[in-house]
């Protein structure tokens, strides 16, 4: 449906998960001015573009001064046949450029079936990650495969990643998850600048006395990541925090498509409420 009208399809998926009326002329909550975004601002904006293909935007990240919290990059390939096995480290994580969803992380390159690998990341190399959602800012985006860094522990557990959501250039928020592990719950919890727990998950509310200690050096990430969404009006960027050192991980536009059914409706309300667009008054 994309094809025909992007809008139209984002409409329908919109119905469909919310059992509700887009009004893109009256939006109020977080999705909704996502996607008023979307086709708004975000659509043919070369920026965005740039920044939401993972290769791009360490150009982006590097004219902004914050070329340090970028990752090693070992290798960048368009053909899964072309990919040199034999020259990779023995741990790393391979990635798509566009889309979300897309990785590989390899914590030993001998237990590793090549073959299978190839063959889904071919697959990877052949969608249309534009299409599904309409999300338009991968359209027209070459897919590549990135080879970075492995950034997990020496047991396979990977890093925390933060989530900071961005509003009108502030980073208001960082979004965290804990417990990840096989076979467990993973929770998430929100915090503010002063590391203040909000009502704003679930996992808040079910268990709201929970105490997660304020990480090491996570007052240099909400700086960075404020800094690096000031020419956006939304963006959520994604952060490590690896041996003490803060790590760029990608700039999401569109969480979730715009069509997160994981957040609370209120949580929704509340952040959209905070995002001022041109048209608020």
């Amino acid at each position: 449906m994309t094809l025909i009208s992007p809008k139209l399809n984002t409409k329908v998926c919109y119905r469909v998960k919310f059992k509700r009326k887009l009004d893109l002329d009256h939006p109020e909550t977080l999705n909704e001015k996502i996607l008023w975004l979307k086709f708004n601002t975000y659509w043919e904006n070369e920026l965005v573009k740039q920044c939401a293909d993972k290769l791009r935007v360490r150009d982006y990240i590097t004219e902004h001064g914050f070329g340090y919290l970028l990752n090693e990059l070992i290798a960048v390939y368009y053909k899964a046949e072309d990919i040199d096995w034999d020259m990779l480290p023995d741990r790393f994580a391979l990635k798509l450029n566009v889309g979300c969803g897309c990785n590989l992380i390899v914590s030993d390159k001998n237990k590793l079936d090549k073959r299978k690998a190839e063959a889904t990341i071919k697959k990877w190399l052949k969608r249309n990650f534009w299409l599904g959602w309409s999300e338009m800012q991968y359209k027209g985006v070459k897919p590549c495969i990135l080879v970075e860094k492995y950034l997990g522990s020496d047991s396979g557990d990977l890093p925390e990643d933060y989530k900071f959501y961005c509003l009108n250039g502030e980073a208001k928020y960082v979004m965290v998850c804990v417990d990840r592990e096989i076979g467990k719950h993973a929770a998430f919890y929100y915090f503010n600048r002063q590391w203040e727990m909000m009502p704003y998950s679930a996992d808040y509310f079910a268990n709201p006395d929970r105490i997660v200690p304020k990480p090491e050096h996570i007052d240099e990430a909400f700086e960075a990541a404020e800094k690096l969404s000031k020419e956006f009006p939304f963006v959520r960027t994604d952060l490590y925090i690896v041996d003490g050192k803060v790590i760029f991980g990608e700039l999401t536009f569109t969480p979730s498509a715009g069509l997160d059914q994981g957040r609370l409706p209120e949580t929704d309300k509340v952040l959209g409420e905070q995002l001022r667009l041109p048209i608020d008054k």
